[in-house]
C-alpha cells in the first residue's frame, strides 16, 4: 500500500470582480509515493506546491480528484492523528516560549503530560534550540521559526511528514542539521512528502522527485533514471596542448573549457571521440579520461520548467 495517493487532482480558483476568470493551479496531478519513501515535490514559485499541500491537509478542497493518505480518505480523523505538516511560512503565538508552544501541540495531538514533556526535549535537542528553549517565539528569526515549525510537525512521531520548504530560512549548518534529520526519519521508516527550492538538497536526499509548472506535472520518477536518460555527453579531459591550438578548435565544432593542464571537452555523443583522438594527436596532446555526462537535477529543473513554460498559455485559463 502507498502512503499518499493522488488521482487526476484538479483545483481552479477564480480572480476578477466583475469579469471573473478561472484560473488553473493544478491540473489533473496523479502520483503515488510508497511508504518509508522521501519524496522531493519541486517547481518554481506558483507551479502549484503550496495548494497541493493545502489539498492533502484539508485547508481548501480540490476541484476534481481525489487523495488517500494511509489508504485512506483525507477526511478520516484516525488517519490524521498520524501525519505531520510544517507549512511553508509557519507563524506562531509571539508570546509563547518554544518549550511551552512544544507543550501546548503536544497536548492538541492527545498525547499524556509525560510523553508531551520527553518529546518537546528531545525535539528542541534535535532541532538545535535547546538553548533557547524559554526564549519567546516573537525573539526568533525566521530560521528558528522554521526549526520550532519542524520540532511541531514531529510531537506526535508521525508516519507521514509533509513540509513546504523546510529548508527556507536557514543556514548551510541548518539545512544540514534538517537533511541529517530526514535521513534519520527515513531509517525509523517514515514516510517525508516535502518541497525545497534548493535542488542539491533534494538531489541528495530523494529517491523520486515530481516537478509541476503551471499546475502541470512535467516530470516524475526516480532520480537516478531520469538523468540518466536525459544526457548523451561525453567528457573528455586533454592535457599537453598549447592555447594556440585550443582556439583552433572551435573551428571544428569542439565545445572546450580551458585548464592550466589542457582542456575539458564536451561531445555531443561518444560517435565524436574518433573525431577528436585525430585532433589531439595533431595537436601533440595527450588523453587522459573520458566520462558520461550527468546531468543534474538543477539542469533538468531548469530545462523542463522552461521548455514548459514556452508552451503554456499565460494568464487565465478557463477549463471549460
Amino acid at each position: 500500500m502507498n502512503a499518499i495517493e493522488i488521482e487526476n487532482l484538479s483545483h481552479y480558483y477564480q480572480t476578477g470582480v466583475l469579469r471573473k476568470h478561472l484560473v488553473r493551479a493544478l491540473d489533473s496531478i496523479t502520483l503515488h509515493v510508497s511508504k518509508g519513501e522521501v519524496f522531493g515535490f519541486l517547481g518554481p514559485n506558483g507551479a502549484g506546491k503550496t495548494t497541493t499541500f493545502k489539498i492533502l491537509m484539508r485547508l481548501i478542497k480540490p476541484s476534481s480528484g481525489v487523495a488517500r493518505i494511509l489508504g485512506r480518505p483525507l477526511d478520516d480523523m484516525q488517519m490524521r492523528g498520524r501525519i505531520g505538516y510544517m507549512p511553508e511560512q509557519p507563524f506562531f503565538y509571539d508570546y509563547l516560549t518554544a518549550r511551552e508552544f512544544l507543550t501546548y501541540a503536544g497536548t492538541l495531538c492527545d498525547l499524556s503530560y509525560r510523553e508531551t514533556k520527553m518529546r518537546t526535549k528531545d525535539l528542541l535537542y534535535q532541532v538545535g534550540l535547546t538553548d533557547v528553549a524559554d526564549r519567546r517565539l516573537r525573539k526568533f528569526s525566521k530560521g528558528m521559526l522554521q526549526r520550532i515549525g519542524l520540532a511541531q510537525a514531529l510531537i506526535n512521531d508521525p508516519t507521514v511528514l509533509f513540509l513546504d520548504e523546510p529548508m527556507s530560512g536557514l543556514d548551510p549548518l541548518g539545512r544540514r542539521e534538517v537533511r541529517d534529520l530526514i535521513a534519520s526519519l527515513r531509517t525509523r521508516g517514515k514516510t517525508i512528502f516535502f518541497s525545497s527550492h534548493i535542488l542539491t538538497d533534494v538531489e541528495a536526499m530523494c529517491d523520486r522527485v515530481a516537478i509541476l509548472d503551471h499546475g502541470r506535472m512535467v516530470e516524475y520518477g526516480r532520480i537516478s533514471e531520469i538523468l540518466r536518460s536525459r544526457s548523451t555527453e561525453i567528457e573528455v579531459v586533454v592535457s599537453g596542448v598549447t592555447e594556440e591550438r585550443l582556439s583552433d578548435w572551435w573551428e571544428h565544432g569542439i565545445r572546450y573549457f580551458p585548464t592550466p593542464e589542457g582542456a575539458r571537452v564536451r561531445l555531443k555523443s561518444d560517435r565524436e571521440i574518433g573525431r577528436l583522438m585525430e585532433i589531439i594527436h595533431k595537436a601533440g596532446g595527450r588523453l587522459v579520461s573520458i566520462n558520461p555526462v550527468r546531468e543534474s537535477l538543477e539542469d533538468l529543473f531548469v530545462r523542463e520548467v522552461t521548455s514548459n513554460s514556452q508552451e503554456t498559455e499565460q494568464g487565465s485559463y478557463n477549463p471549460d
